[in-house]
């Protein structure tokens, strides 16, 4: 079991913050649009809402912090997809940036029905 206190939950909070303001500061979201163009178009859609199948994620609107996390796992291999695995292991840090960048501008399919 792991236990966090207040000072805990505030190191992780700012770690956080400090990594989406990382991305922010790094990435290239016209070279992230360049980069998505050529490789994640076919399946995801070019406006990152339209995949060619209902099972591969919406990419448009995601948090640009998660994209990257969800890239670095797939290059790395800790998260699981043989299709996305092949996708990720060409591309570089500085990609990946760009791609959640990019795909973190664009507006967003999803809703939240009330």
């Amino acid at each position: 079991m792991i236990r966090t206190n207040a000072f805990g939950t505030r190191v992780a909070l700012a770690a956080g913050l400090a990594l989406s303001v990382t991305l922010a500061q790094a990435a290239d979201a016209e070279k992230g649009r360049q980069k998505a163009d050529q490789v994640c178009a076919a399946c995801h859609g070019k406006d990152g809402n339209t995949p060619i199948d209902p099972s591969y994620p919406r990419l448009a609107g995601q948090a640009a912090d998660y994209l990257y996390v969800a890239l670095k796992g797939y290059k790395n291999e800790t998260r699981k997809n043989a299709i996305m695995a092949g996708m990720a292991k060409p591309l570089t840090d500085a990609d990946m940036k760009n791609l959640a960048a990019y795909y973190a501008s664009l507006p967003g399919s999803l809703r939240v029905k009330r």
